[in-house]
């Protein structure tokens, strides 16, 4: 509809405004209403303590870009972004439908392992910056390095843990429609239906500012130190002097990097296959819980090291650290690993035969 199709999804939506709402007849009425308001309420809220834009000068005073510049907004969004489980579970079990019960169960099982997971892997974040202020993680990239070369196989985890947490390929398994018809909202409908897929894209987008603003430096530009600035809690200026124009920038740049992250999640979703669910426990409990707690005690060690040895948080501080992530990466994912952390289900088959045919 319309050109290239570009009116399409407002077609859609117009059309779930005006569906029949269907309601099962063994449904919990009101948590069967709630469940949707649940999953999509985190995403929106999260979003809220993420700054976009560099500072803007105003005549009331120069101010963060930020909806609600919280000065715990790193905690804050650890604890907000854990309630979206508790919507999709309400809605495979207020459902009283074996598919959509399954569902939730997937889901909580699923979601809740990773949120272990996700939650480790941002402890790295907290030891480097040594701050919870979102705006100050920012600026502590500007000065020095952005935190995904010291921090690289942190933003690994991440990444991957953000993958389970959002429900999208290669982990998908609350919604696999070849088994459970669509999972925990298979007797949704109309808007209600919409809502989930609205919380999934909402939650995409936020995990995607997330990671630009935890380890690619947010709405910083790269090589360039005019966008350097930072608003002090007195409620001056530190650093270069803001103007609308560097804040529009900055705001460009951001949504450059929110929406490359967005392909990748897209990406990944066209090219890789659906893990089975065992494959998922296992990478979750078994591989990504164990390898950022040896990663935390690893970069403790290191951090102690490099204090001991006089070297100040500062550029040579990170490089060094950069450096033990990349012989870490390259360790971890392309010696350790060798195609045993996730294989197919007739690997060791295939194995044996290649060993007999050598034979």
């Amino acid at each position: 509809m319309g050109p290239w199709g570009v009116l399409q999804p407002i077609a859609d939506g117009l059309k779930n405004f005006v569906k029949e709402e269907n309601l099962p007849g063994g449904a919990s009425r009101w948590l069967f209403y709630l469940a949707p308001v649940i999953s999509m309420f985190p995403a929106f809220v999260v979003f809220a303590v993420i700054p976009f834009a560099a500072p803007l000068a105003t005549p009331w005073g120069t101010v963060n870009m930020i909806v609600a510049d919280l000065p715990i907004g790193f905690l804050f969004i650890v604890a907000l972004s854990s309630l979206g489980v508790y919507g999709l579970v309400l809605a495979g079990w207020s459902s009283n439908s074996k598919y959509p019960f399954l569902g939730g169960v997937r889901a909580s099982a699923q979601m809740i392992s990773y949120e272990v997971a996700l939650g480790l892997s941002l402890v790295p974040i907290l030891m480097l910056s040594g701050n919870v202020s979102l705006p100050e993680i920012v600026r502590q990239q500007q000065t020095t390095l952005w935190y995904v070369l010291p921090l690289l196989v942190g933003f690994l985890c991440f990444a991957v843990s953000y993958f389970a947490e959002t429900n999208r390929l290669p982990f998908d398994l609350p919604e696999a429609e070849s088994e459970l018809v669509h999972g925990f909202h298979t007797e949704y409908s109309a808007m209600k239906f919409a809502i989930f897929l609205l919380a999934e894209y909402a939650n995409l987008i936020t995990a995607s500012a997330l990671m630009a603003t935890f380890f690619f430096g947010g709405w910083d530009i790269p090589f360039w130190s005019g966008d350097n600035m930072a608003v002090a809690a007195d409620g001056t200026v530190v650093g270069a002097t803001p103007a609308w124009w560097i804040t529009m920038l900055t705001a460009v740049v951001f949504a450059l990097k929110t929406a490359f992250f967005v392909f990748v999640f897209i990406w990944v979703r066209w090219t890789v296959p659906r893990f089975r669910y065992d494959q998922v426990m296992a990478l979750g409990w078994k591989v990504l819980i164990p390898l950022v707690v040896v990663y935390i005690a690893v970069l403790g060690v290191a951090m102690l090291v490099l204090s001991g040895a006089g070297i100040e948080f500062g550029l040579a501080y990170v490089g060094w650290l950069a450096a033990l992530n990349v012989v870490l990466f390259l360790a971890v994912f392309f010696w350790l690993d060798r195609s045993r952390v996730v294989t197919g289900a007739g690997w060791r088959q295939v194995r044996s035969y290649q060993l007999q045919s050598r034979r």
